[in-house]
This record gives structure tokens, sequence and C-alpha cells, in this order.
């Protein structure tokens, strides 16, 4: 009898590879990082770093094999402005990075926590030390949001996930210019009922480009009497028309089960906003925020989760 179910992702045995204690100034928690792969293969993560105040700004750490023996900026790398920025008032949040290749640059979307909420706000950066902050994008409430790394149909596209309470869905919107935004679709619905990724749902990292279109991985948030659960879901988009959902898979291919990732400030969540993939083209490093406290790794292979995805119901 076979009774288990498959292993798509992978932790590192030395998770969580990230804690508070690794930073060189003094902080509560770090989790939730963005994550790339620079052109001399070192691993760079743009990581959420909380204060014991609770606000949030973001930290880089740099690894040569993405694993251990981390540098991290001895200072933070990007603070709120709330001078300049007022919707950055309580924090920035929860990185997403995209290499965008006509513009030659990254593309860093990140939460701004305003006074009425979280908005989705967009900076560039050639070095990860200087930026060019946009601002909001997407006005309260919003967040959960990635820069797709191309125009479609000669425009940019933003994937984000905007709050009509009691639920939250997927959206994307459009843009010529990457300030001004419409053409609106939704993309993914939150199913109803007791389902793992009922009423709440968001992107996790930025969708990965396959020959077989956009692979991306969701979180879904299940409320329980002891509450909520975060776990990772898979869903495959057209690429030419990523508002266009190919497959989704019913199950959840990964979730809290570690103690660091069902113990921390917010326990039972696995929060994933970056990747990198290995120069073989299919493994996949996926860093995640552990229970809102720490930094977890866990590799799979990107083939492995489509052949997944298409056999699953």
């Amino acid at each position: 009898m076979n009774n288990k179910h498959p292993e798509l992702f992978r932790r590192h045995k030395l998770n969580p590879i990230l804690t508070a204690a690794d930073w060189p100034y003094p902080i509560n928690s770090v989790f939730n990082p963005g994550a790339v792969l620079l052109p001399d293969g070192t691993t760079l993560l743009l990581c959420r770093v909380e204060c014991r105040r609770g606000l949030s700004h973001l930290s880089v750490a740099r690894s040569v094999h993405g694993v251990s023996d981390w540098q991290i900026d001895p200072l933070p790398t990007l603070l709120p402005e709330p001078d300049k920025f007022p919707e950055e008032l309580w924090g920035i949040e929860d990185p997403r990075i995209t290499f965008v290749p006509e513009l030659n640059k990254y593309a860093v979307v990140y939460t701004a926590y305003t006074r009425d909420g979280p908005g989705v706000a967009l900076a560039f950066t050639e070095d990860f030390r200087s930026f060019e902050r946009y601002g909001v994008i997407m006005p309260p409430e919003n967040k959960d949001a990635a820069l797709l790394p191309h125009r479609i149909g000669g425009n940019w596209a933003l994937i984000h996930r905007p709050v009509s309470a009691p639920r939250a869905h997927m959206w994307i919107s459009y843009s010529p210019d990457l300030r001004h935004w419409g053409s609106h679709k939704l993309m993914l619905e939150a199913r109803r009922g007791s389902w793992w990724d009922a009423n709440k749902i968001g992107l996790s990292p930025p969708p990965i480009e396959t020959p077989e279109g956009w692979l991306v991985i969701y979180h879904g948030v299940k409320q329980t009497a002891a509450g909520c659960i975060y776990r990772l879901g898979l869903a495959l988009f057209d690429l030419h028309m990523p508002e266009r959902c190919i497959k989704r898979a019913s199950e959840w291919v990964f979730g809290p089960e570690e103690l660091y990732e069902q113990h921390g400030d917010v326990g039972n969540v696995v929060f994933p906003c970056g990747y990198t993939i290995a120069p073989d083209g299919d493994t996949l490093n996926l860093y995640y925020g552990a229970a809102d406290t720490s930094i977890g790794l866990a590799t799979g292979s990107v083939a492995e989760l489509l052949d997944w995805l298409k056999r699953s119901n």
C-alpha cells in the first residue's frame, strides 16, 4: 500500500537557513525574501526584516551557493521613506524580484503598509544598492504582487491580490508605462467552503515561465478553529493570455510541517516570495518565510512540478 503524497519540495537539512541571530544589527525576525541568481552565480535574497517596533524594512543577504555563509548588508538596504512616500508610513514588506531584460534592471514589487492597509509599490535597481522608487501603483487593500519579465501584447503585466472582504482573489492588470494600470482581469478565484485555499489566495513567488505556460506557485489560507494555515498550490496559465488558467491542482503541495514553520510570530505559515533556478534550467530553489520568523529553503524540479500538475485532479 502506498499512502504517501509525492514530495515535490524537499526541505534543506540546514533549515532554517537564516534567522534573526544571523543579522548584523538587532532585529525581531527575518522572513519572506525575494530571490535572484546574479550573473556571477551569487544568490541574492532581499529579505523582509521586522524590527522590535513591529515595522518592516528590506535587507540584502548574499551567498555563493545559496545555502549558508551569507554576507548580510551591515545596515538596512531599503528603508521606508514616509517623508517622500507617505504610503510607506508603517513599513515595507514581502518583496518579489523580476529581472526585466528590456530595461536591463531588476523590478522589485513590494508591499507598502499605509494608514489604510497594504498597497502595491514598485522600485527598480541595477545593483541592489540604489533604487528608483515609483511609489504605490495599486492602492489599498492590495498585495502579493509581481511583475512579469516582459510585455504581453505590448503592455506590462502585474499579478496582484486586491481584497474584497471576506474573499481575496488573484488579479492581473496591464500598463503601457509601468505607472498607469488598467485592463484589470480576474486571474484565479479563491475556492469556497472547506477547501485548503477557500476564501483567500495570493501569488507566492513570481511566475515561472515555461514552454507550457506560466507556472504559478500560490498560497491558500485555510481558516480553522485553531487559526489560519498557509499552504502552497500550483496552477498553469497561458503564456500569451496569462489571465487564462490552463490547469489548477486541487491539492496543496507544501505546507507547514516542521516546528520552525508551525511555531513563531505567526504559526503554521510557509510563505515564499522568491526562487532561483539552477544553471540546469530545472532545479528550483524556493526561499520561504517560516512562521513569519525565519527563512527556509526547499528544492524541487520544474519538470516534476509540471508533470504532477498535468496528472493531478
